[in-house]
């Protein structure tokens, strides 16, 4: 029985793993090197917010408020946040109808990090697949790693180093 369950789990595991990994190749490569234009979107407040940043590394966490595994997620991002200052990390909604949607995600995480209001131009220049997905990008505005789905704080910390 118990041998049964561990080769479910094993299938399972591999299962999940080869559909998130096709899911990612359908994301910007890494290597990838975005425009120096300056890429700017509103924040909840309409201030604008530049999504690069040329003087540190940049993580850009793309979600939708209605989204369970970006609930489940965020957190996670607020702590890795919280304890990596010299990484910036900037969150962008998409697939929202309401600002309200967004608002009540972020109250209800009660983030500290900068959001931004994106779009389906943002969706389509970043060649996100699905929610969440994570972009680490250098201070050259390079792509350096990328994910697709839910990570623990240890897996963004992989990611950004």
């Amino acid at each position: 029985m118990l041998k049964n369950i561990s080769i479910q789990i094993i299938f399972f595991v591999v299962i999940f793993n080869g559909i998130s990994w096709f899911k990612e190749t359908s994301m910007l490569s890494a290597d990838t090197q975005l425009p120096n234009e300056a890429i700017v979107l509103n924040n909840l407040m309409g201030d604008k917010i530049e999504l690069l940043n040329s003087t540190q590394e940049t993580v850009i966490y793309f979600f939708a408020p209605w989204c369970q595994i970006c609930h489940l997620s965020i957190e996670n991002l607020e702590e890795f946040y919280l304890e990596n200052p010299n990484i910036r990390v900037v969150a962008v909604a998409l697939d929202f109808l309401e600002i309200n949607e967004v608002k009540d995600f972020v109250k209800q995480h009660q983030l500290t990090f900068p959001i931004a209001l994106g779009n389906e131009a943002i969706k389509q220049q970043f060649s996100v697949p699905g929610y969440p997905s994570y972009y680490v990008i250098d201070n050259k505005n390079t792509i350096i790693n990328k994910s697709l789905g839910y990570s623990t704080k240890v897996g963004m910390q992989l990611r950004t180093f």
